[in-house]
């Protein structure tokens, strides 16, 4: 089965860090897309046809949260990757419950998150493919 280049998909309101993310995961190889806001990403509405995973803000209100758990029920094939630039210890016990792949802390080791996001990718591959049988 032949997929189109992986997709990440990033939500983060700070416009520094969508840039650097969006030149670290192309400088990887795959697509990047940036997104100011969960409801900016909902409003993409991805229905890509290869494999994605979604790298997304926690931030202060816990929107990041909700929209994670929305792509759990309705999005399986979306894995998520959690970032946060403050210490959430709740909001992270509550993400791998609803299935994050990873919660990663800002500043974020590039290393880390490539891994992370190799694994997200791996397990959308799987997901489809699950799905197409």
């Amino acid at each position: 089965m032949s997929y189109a280049s992986p997709i990440v998909f990033v939500v983060d309101d700070d416009v520094s860090v969508r840039e650097s993310l969006e030149l670290l995961i192309e400088s990887a190889g795959w697509q990047a897309q940036t997104f100011a806001s969960a409801q900016e990403f909902l409003t993409h509405s991805p229905d890509q046809a290869g494999p994605s995973c979604l790298v997304l803000d926690v931030n202060p209100d816990f929107t990041g949260l909700e929209l994670q758990q929305s792509l759990a029920l309705d999005r399986r094939d979306i894995p998520v990757i959690l970032i946060s630039g403050n210490d959430v210890g709740e909001a992270t016990v509550r993400a791998m419950k609803a299935g994050a792949v990873a919660f990663l802390m800002k500043p974020l080791d590039a290393d880390a998150l490539l891994r992370a996001i190799e694994h997200a990718i791996g397990r959308s591959r799987a997901t489809r493919g699950r799905e197409g049988e």
